[in-house]
């Protein structure tokens, strides 16, 4: 619950803000009477967004075992992919993101007004596309009810709307860097527990080698040992039961299980430590001080 709430605090906040930011423009040249496109703009991208989350939740209940693995291992990894991507991305363009949105607003206002429809639903959509697929794949690594999943990320839009609002309305002041610098940190973390649990989905549908296939004939004692009994890093449901609170909370903060096989931590430790590292890097580098402005002297 933990980590679809916090995705769906951090993209609804992005998404609240994009709103924001359309809405301040077209109030300040005068133009309220586009508003309504916007607004329209951000329904469609919502029901498309619940669309792709209805389909990965139910579409592949007809598929045999091996496919319903092998399509949740695949888009889980896509789903670290882009909130991976969206963490950088916010790191680095959230500067300029109000000029951008500006240009494009006013581009399509100069043109098609039909254009305006178009600049709310690829602004919120990318964040709603986002958030449905995270949350499918942190609701299917943690083992929770995709309804319990739902109802968490909702209660995070639900906050960042209220948040987005008290911003738009002047009346609360965040230090957005610092709020986007500590969740992009804990989604890290999340979607390092995605990747492990992607592993262990194309594990089970025999994709790559681990405790559910056989070695192949003649194989190295190297590569035998990523098979069978071998391929367990360790197994230690009895100090830590996988259905109790505190492994409940391991696996679906940290991704921690208590059963891992080597595949597992070797995707989790080669994800977590450079990505982390790098996001670090640039979160917390100083920002480069403004050049001074050159006064021309008076000639003498």
């Amino acid at each position: 619950m933990l980590g679809t709430f916090l995705i769906g605090l951090r993209e609804g906040l992005e998404a609240a803000l994009v709103v924001g930011i359309l809405l301040a423009y077209v109030n300040r040249i005068g133009r309220r009477d586009v508003a309504w496109r916007i607004w329209a703009g951000v329904a469609l991208a919502i029901v498309v967004s619940l669309t792709v989350g209805a389909v990965l939740t139910f579409g592949a209940y007809g598929l045999s075992f091996q496919a319903q693995e092998i399509i949740g291992g695949t888009l889980s990894l896509l789903a670290v992919a882009l909130v991976t991507w969206m963490v950088f991305w916010m790191l680095r363009t959230a500067r300029g993101m109000r000029g951008a949105l500006e240009g494009q607003l006013g581009d399509a206002i100069a043109g098609s007004g039909w254009g305006i429809v178009a600049v709310g639903f690829l602004s919120v959509g990318r964040e709603g596309l986002e958030t449905a697929l995270f949350i499918w794949a942190t609701t299917r690594s943690s083992g929770e009810s995709p309804l319990v999943g739902l109802l968490a990320a909702v209660g995070g839009i639900v906050l960042a709307a209220a948040l987005g609002w008290l911003i738009y309305r002047g009346l609360l002041r965040v230090n957005l860097a610092r709020f986007f610098t500590w969740t992009g940190a804990l989604l890290i973390v999340f979607a390092a527990g995605v990747v492990a649990y992607a592993i262990h989905d194309l594990q089970e549908a025999a994709v790559l080698p681990g405790p559910f296939a056989m070695a192949p004939e003649g194989a190295s004692a190297f590569v035998q040992s990523w098979y069978g009994d071998a391929a367990w890093a360790f197994r230690i449901p009895h100090l830590i039961a996988p259905d109790g609170v505190l492994g409940s909370l391991l696996k679906g903060t940290i991704g921690f299980a208590p059963e891992m096989t080597k595949l597992e931590l070797v995707g989790y430790v080669l994800y977590l430590v450079p990505t982390m590292a790098l996001f670090l890097r640039r979160a917390l580098r100083p920002k480069p001080a403004p050049r001074p402005t050159l006064v021309p002297q008076p000639a003498t």
